[in-house]
């Protein structure tokens, strides 16, 4: 045996004298040929011997140089070249002792597809057509996010017709369900002019590359020309565009508008693992933002970690930022781009907010782990949302609120309770709006609240652990006037999540918390949200479409609100109504009455 070994010895240093002195990679290979290890190296001979000539530090290494039996090298230009191999190399063959990376092939993208009329969609596979992909996206919510929006700004198409001049002119096409729902113009029977649809596309691609400041600007300067022509409809929609983007621009931007093009990267280790979390920000708004852990094979120093996980992370996302935040400098310098440690401004509260979540980002890790002990589910989720909130107790009583309504008409609002982290629909409630005029969300969300609260107080009902509003600061800060005004503030904890990135606010706090997207804590949350918002939504709906129904029919004259009861009694609907024969009317109404309903919602042809 230790003959064999020192024949691998020999064979091994004879390696080394020949090894070049420049920048590369190196693998280890053990007795079966099978990759066991990649490095990089400034300087391939000096470091490769140094495993050989000198005393491993760890156990690790040791270990690892008693199972090395060939070496092979790669030279490259510069150390940078050589961290990219290494980092290629290392996700390909996936060796026992490095680093474990993964690969990025599950990322999402947005696509703007190069076609006449071009659609926005979202895919996993970038193909080489021609069209223009933005991302790869950290977050699939994010991304449904961002293409509802587009929805929402602009009537783009979803259907996949080849909307050639050709074809549109020889009438090949016609419109389907989206355009009469109004989520489309009608591209297909040339209803809407190719130059306003590729000028929606071009707003579409600034607001992907964070430049939603030249997309607002050609907003207004188009709003007051329709004012100026006395186009109010037209006008009053844009101001409605305008209103939904700027409220996105509101809840994206958290630093000086200022600060453009710039990855931000922070790191914490334990023995274990290190984890690394990266903003992108562009145009003073987060437009990226992803953690990552990486687990540790030959005990890494954190300078080199950092190192990998800049060059990896960048590689993965695309970005090529010309400017890094760092806690410190990693081992490694990249061309094109500088490493900045900020120590004052608003580049340090980035760093700030980076080094939070990557905290958090652990923490949840370790909880992860915790799961596995004897402990229930539920109570192991309540215990995440615990700590991640920095709640006093665990939440076994949750309540989330949502407003509704349209342009301040029929404005409602809902209460959705959870026990135990399970929706308990016998505890929901709706509100109607009784002390508010116009739409003013946050004079809605006080009265709610005070009503809520006011009442459970007085009757010595029991209270929730935490109360969850569906919005930003501004509706967060009604509920907390409410609950203080209540003298509840210090038993019930309050957190606002905002609609479009998932941010959680808490009171006193500008900086928001972003929670790790697959976290059950944030799981939870959007839960309660999406049924706040469900139950509101279909309150408000039932409540919208009763009025429209009582105000058609109450148009009549001398039809009363008893024959209108009599009537959807019996028809069951407005359009059971309209559908009625005059004889079907004069059986429930009478034949005085139906010819006035007859009259009234069929009027006789011309």
């Amino acid at each position: 045996m230790n003959e064999v070994n020192s024949n691998r010895l020999d064979y091994l240093k004879g390696l080394l004298q020949v090894l070049p002195e420049d920048p590369g990679v190196y693998q280890y290979l053990d007795e079966s040929g099978k990759i066991i290890y990649v490095g990089k190296a400034k300087n391939l001979k000096r470091r490769v011997s140094s495993y050989f000539y000198k005393t491993p530090d760890n156990a690790k290494t040791r270990i690892l140089v008693r199972k090395i039996y060939d070496i092979r090298h790669i030279v490259v230009d510069t150390e940078e070249d050589a961290l990219l191999l290494e980092n290629n190399l290392i996700k390909k063959y996936q060796p026992r002792y490095n680093v474990l990376l993964k690969d990025d092939k599950s990322f999402p993208w947005i696509v703007v597809k190069n076609e006449p009329f071009p659609r926005v969609f979202s895919t996993r596979q970038v193909i080489k057509d021609g069209s223009e992909y933005f991302g790869p996206y950290t977050s699939v919510v994010m991304v449904k996010t961002l293409i509802g929006l587009f929805r929402q700004l602009y009537s783009l198409r979803t259907c996949r017709y080849a909307l050639t001049p050709e074809n549109i002119s020889e009438g090949k096409f016609k419109v389907c369900l989206e355009y009469h729902l109004g989520n489309c113009k009608g591209p297909c029977e040339g209803l809407q002019p190719e130059k306003e649809y590729l000028q929606h596309i071009s707003e579409v691609k600034n607001i992907l590359k964070g430049n939603i400041s030249s997309v607002v600007k050609y907003m207004k300067e188009t709003m007051m020309k329709l004012a100026d022509s006395y186009k109010f409809e037209e006008a009053d929609e844009i101001k409605r565009k305008l209103e939904t983007l700027e409220g996105y621009q509101s809840k994206s931007t958290i630093v000086n508008p200022k600060i453009n093009n710039v990855d931000v990267f922070s790191i914490i280790d334990d023995d274990k693992s290190a984890y690394v979390n990266f903003l992108k920000v562009v145009n003073g708004a987060i437009i990226q933002a992803h953690t990552i852990e990486y687990k540790k094979k030959m005990d890494e120093d954190i300078k080199s970690l950092l190192a990998l996980a800049v060059v990896d992370i960048r590689e993965r996302l695309h970005s090529r930022s010309p400017e890094i935040i760092v806690p410190f400098k990693p081992s490694v310098e990249l061309r094109n781009a500088r490493f900045l440690i900020p120590k004052i401004g608003d580049k340090k509260k980035l760093l700030e907010l980076s080094e939070r979540n990557v905290k958090y980002y652990r923490l949840e890790k370790l909880k992860q782990q915790a799961s596995r002990s004897k402990a229930t589910r539920e109570d192991v989720l309540l215990e995440t949302v615990r700590k991640d909130l920095r709640l006093k107790t665990k939440p076994v009583h949750i309540e989330c609120f949502d407003n509704s309504n349209i342009q301040g008409h029929y404005p409602v609002a809902a209460c959705v309770v959870f026990k135990n982290g399970k929706p308990s629909k016998k505890d929901y409630r709706h509100f109607n709006i009784k002390t508010v005029e116009g739409p003013n969300d946050f004079a809605s969300m006080e009265e709610v609240v005070y009503r809520r609260y006011s009442r459970l107080k007085n009757e010595g009902q029991p209270l929730p652990q935490l109360v969850v509003i569906d919005g930003g600061k501004g509706q967060l800060g009604s509920a907390v006037k409410i609950l203080r005004e209540l003298e509840l503030l210090d038993r019930i904890t309050v957190i606002g999540i905002a609609k479009r990135l998932e941010e959680i606010f808490f009171p006193g706090d500008p900086v928001p918390l972003y929670i790790d997207k697959n976290s059950p804590s944030l799981k939870l949350i959007q839960h309660l949200r999406n049924e706040a918002h469900r139950f509101g939504i279909t309150f408000h709906r039932n409540k919208r479409s009763n009025a429209f129904l009582k105000s058609k029919l109450e148009q009549i004259p001398g039809v009363g609100p008893k024959n209108i009861k009599q009537l959807l009694s019996h028809f069951k609907s407005i359009k059971g109504v309209e559908q009625a024969s005059f004889e079907q009317l004069k059986k429930v109404v009478g034949e005085s009455r139906a010819l006035k309903i007859s009259t009234f919602l069929k009027p006789p042809q011309t």
